[in-house]
């Protein structure tokens, strides 16, 4: 399941970034640009990474980070999207917990890395 939902994601990003790129130059000032373009990049590197950890067949602990991982890259792009659609400033509050579970699902992806080593 995490394969087929990273590959949604890295295929929303391409698209998104795609529309940023060539649909909102010129209709958004450069600060909310700037939004769509992180948002772009989180996204689609986390998918990637998620993608990745889906193709490794590997189970458990890996696959619950991977899930995270894009998880928070969902909702930190969302909210960077909405905002510079026009959604109230205050989404900006939700974008840190997006952030935060990327950061989660990295240490669950490293910690069930280190305990695979051992």
């Amino acid at each position: 399941m995490i394969t087929a939902l990273a590959a949604t994601a890295a295929f929303c990003a391409v698209a998104l970034g795609a529309f940023g790129a060539h649909g909102l130059e010129g209709k958004v000032d450069a600060k909310a640009l700037g939004w769509w373009e992180t948002a772009t990049l989180y996204l689609l590197t986390h998918a990637i990474a998620a993608l990745a950890i889906g193709l490794s067949g590997r189970s458990g602990l890996i696959q619950t980070g991977g899930v995270t991982l894009l998880a928070g890259a969902v909702l930190f792009a969302a909210t960077l999207y909405a905002m510079t659609l026009g959604a109230p400033r205050w989404f900006g509050a939700i974008t840190p917990l997006g952030g935060v579970t990327m950061l989660i699902g990295w240490g669950l992806v490293a910690f069930a890395a280190f305990r695979a080593s051992n």
